[in-house]
């Protein structure tokens, strides 16, 4: 994962660390609901759905530098006040910076699908995934996914009807369109192929309560995964 690292210098880039959580309200300068998007690529969707929502505030993650510059550079172009993008991996920050039902939305877009077999423990949509993105979510919060790999999407369409508290809210497992959702650059390259991207969107209960108060473990792994990535 050895990158060339591009200083970005823009208001809308943060520089968290593990010395405390984030203070959301604090960086954004309201309390307006947070949403994320995981793999925010070059910003495309995280800036539409911006525009389309003031009143809402959204985190864009990802663990790529140059994405991560390309979105600071597209928001700032857009002049989007409500935007804020990390360098960090996914379930870092749910550990390190998201409080419980701190989260009204959250997306992944096309993220990596780890294609071969024997590499499919490494994809992020898991069973204690789920189980943390539940814990974060606020009652009644979405989730959404989308992915161009079939069996991905099967996975994950098969692993989410057994997380108790998340409720399919399409009268399919799996769509191939979610009306009004925006496209981004990279999924338009799918499209523009013939190929199909494929949707799944739940939500979570808004009377279910967490058996357990405290957040669910998430293996350590990743976090070594995620250091070296930074070190890199």
């Amino acid at each position: 994962m050895s990158q060339n690292i591009i200083q970005i210098d823009s208001p809308h880039f943060l520089e968290l660390d593990d010395s405390g959580r984030a203070q959301w309200p604090e960086i954004f300068g309201n309390d307006h609901p947070l949403e994320l998007e995981i793999g925010c690529g070059t910003g495309h969707f995280l800036t539409e759905m911006a525009r389309r929502n003031p009143q809402v505030n959204y985190l864009g993650i990802d663990i790529y530098n140059r994405g991560c510059y390309k979105s600071c550079r597209k928001a700032e172009k857009e002049k989007i006040a409500n935007i804020r993008i990390a360098r960090m991996e996914a379930r870092h920050l749910l550990v390190r910076h998201i409080a419980r039902e701190q989260l009204q939305a959250v997306y992944i877009n096309c993220p990596d699908p780890w294609p071969k077999k024997r590499h499919r423990k490494r994809r992020l949509v898991q069973k204690n995934f789920l189980h943390h993105l539940r814990y974060c979510l606020k009652p009644g919060g979405n989730f959404f996914f989308c992915t161009d790999f079939t069996d991905y999407a099967e996975q994950v369409a098969e692993l989410l009807p057994n997380v108790e508290g998340l409720s399919n809210t399409l009268s399919v497992p799996v769509a191939e369109e979610i009306e009004g959702y925006p496209v981004s650059k990279y999924m338009r390259r799918f499209l523009s192929r013939g190929e199909r991207l494929y949707y799944l969107h739940y939500k979570k209960d808004a009377d279910f309560q967490e058996k357990d108060p405290a957040p669910p473990e998430i293996p350590k792994f990743y976090d070594l995964l995620w250091g070296k990535a930074v070190n890199e």
